[in-house]
Order: structure tokens, then C-alpha cells, then sequence
């Protein structure tokens, strides 16, 4: 079996307990869609730059480690697109005076008023130009950790005969996770894109991974979710073609 990016973190009775326990796939559904998290300025910054260095001028980046995931977003946001699933955007919510999840808490740098911060702070939900929505894609705004808390994204995604969400974006530690036990709370099948998911802190990427794995959803290389849209989408052309 190959090598997964939480193996080197588990202990040797780790490794025993799951080798006497049996581990059952979430898998695919009928109707998928794509959930793109928190893909936004704040954790970016301007450029790649090494973690030490970002967060003297962007408090809350994740480094190159969110630069780095970048390509296989791209790749899956165009598999998605030409399979013709849903694509939903979340980001977080500007300041319009109402309490958020983090008011009150120094969370990240919000304690710096400098102009030059309160600029940035301006920018900080905006998601980055290499994956930003088209305009057929809905972007919602939410002001807690989880996608699903007190937002209409149960409702659109049932809409659209949604059972399977294919997730990607930030942190795999919060805000991935909270969607992904909301997710699996509201009984849609959750899929992590593993190659899609950035943190910043290599520790808690790696073992969040696993334990969303183990059990609320599927934490899958991104060849094995591109290999099913592509199946997905032939499927969907040719029931389409058959039907015209």
C-alpha cells in the first residue's frame, strides 16, 4: 500500500490497532459536486513565501504550503467544470458590525490597526485569481469554521440532487475539517482531496487527514478523484447525447 502523509506521525500501537480493525470506504455517490474553502487572501498573501517570512505581513498565512496546493486545485476545479458538477465557493464574511465566530479573540493578527494591515485585512476574503469562481459558480459567505453552520449550503446542494461532496482548500486542520463532520452530519459522503488541503502546521495536516479518514470521509490522491470525474462526466455526455 502506498505511503500516506500521516504514516510517519503514528505510533507503533497506532499502527497495530489498525491492522486488527477493519475500515470500510465512504465512496462515491451518484451526484457529486465541488466544495472550494476558504481559498482567500488571507492565508495566500501576495506571493509564496516560506511560513516565518509570510506571517510578519500576513498573520494568518499558510505559506508555501498554500501556493504549493494551488496546481491540483486548478486540476480538480477544471475536472469538476468539465464534468459539469456543482461548484460552490465559501469564504469568509466582511465586517458589517455583526459577531463572527473569532470576534474578540486575537485571532491571527487582528490586533493590528496599522493602515497597512487594516488595507490587507480589507483584501482578506477575497479568493485568489488562480481559482476564482466563473460566474455560474456561487460564492457564500460564512462566518464560522464549518461551510454548513448557518449558511444555505444544505439547501442548494439538494437542490441539485447533491449526495457526494468533493472538498478542497483551508485549513485541513479547521475550517476543512468542521465542513467535513458537518458534511458527513447532514449524510452526504465526504470526499478530501489530499493533494488539495494546506495547513499550517505540517503536524495537524497530517493527522486531521487521518482522522477524517478514519471516519467522516474518504482522503483520496487527486489521480483517484480525477479518474472518477472523467467517468462522470462521460457517463453525463452520454446520457445527454442519448436523450436530445
Amino acid at each position: 500500500m502506498a505511503e500516506r502523509v500521516w504514516d510517519r506521525f503514528l505510533t507503533s500501537q497506532d499502527r497495530a490497532h489498525l491492522a486488527g480493525s477493519q475500515h470500510k470506504q465512504v465512496g462515491f455517490g451518484e451526484t457529486p459536486a465541488l466544495l472550494l474553502i476558504d481559498l482567500y487572501r488571507w492565508v495566500f498573501g501576495d506571493g509564496p513565501e516560506p511560513i516565518l517570512e509570510a506571517i510578519k505581513t500576513w498573520p494568518s498565512s499558510c505559506g508555501e504550503a498554500a501556493w504549493d496546493s494551488v496546481p491540483h486545485i486548478q486540476t480538480v476545479l477544471q475536472a469538476a467544470r468539465d464534468a459539469g458538477i456543482p461548484v460552490v465557493h465559501a469564504t469568509g464574511r466582511d465586517d458589517d458590525g455583526l459577531a463572527g465566530w473569532s470576534t474578540g479573540r486575537e485571532v491571527y493578527g487582528n490586533s493590528d490597526r496599522s493602515p497597512e494591515a487594516l488595507e490587507r485585512r480589507n483584501r482578506r476574503n477575497d479568493i485568489i485569481d488562480e481559482v476564482a469562481p466563473i460566474d455560474s459558480e456561487p460564492v457564500m459567505r460564512k462566518d464560522s469554521p464549518s461551510a454548513f453552520w448557518g449558511t444555505p449550503l444544505v439547501g442548494h446542494l439538494n437542490a441539485h440532487h447533491v449526495d457526494t461532496i468533493i472538498t478542497v482548500g483551508e485549513t485541513t486542520s479547521g475550517c476543512v475539517r468542521a465542513s467535513v463532520v458537518d458534511g458527513c452530519t447532514n449524510r452526504f459522503r465526504m470526499i478530501v482531496v489530499e493533494e488539495g488541503v494546506f495547513d499550517r502546521h505540517e503536524a495537524a495536516h497530517a493527522i486531521n487527514l487521518f482522522d477524517m479518514n478514519q471516519k467522516y470521509a474518504d482522503v483520496l490522491p487527486l489521480a483517484d478523484v480525477l479518474e472518477y470525474l472523467a467517468e462522470y462526466g462521460a457517463e453525463h455526455r452520454a446520457e445527454n447525447s442519448k436523450s436530445e
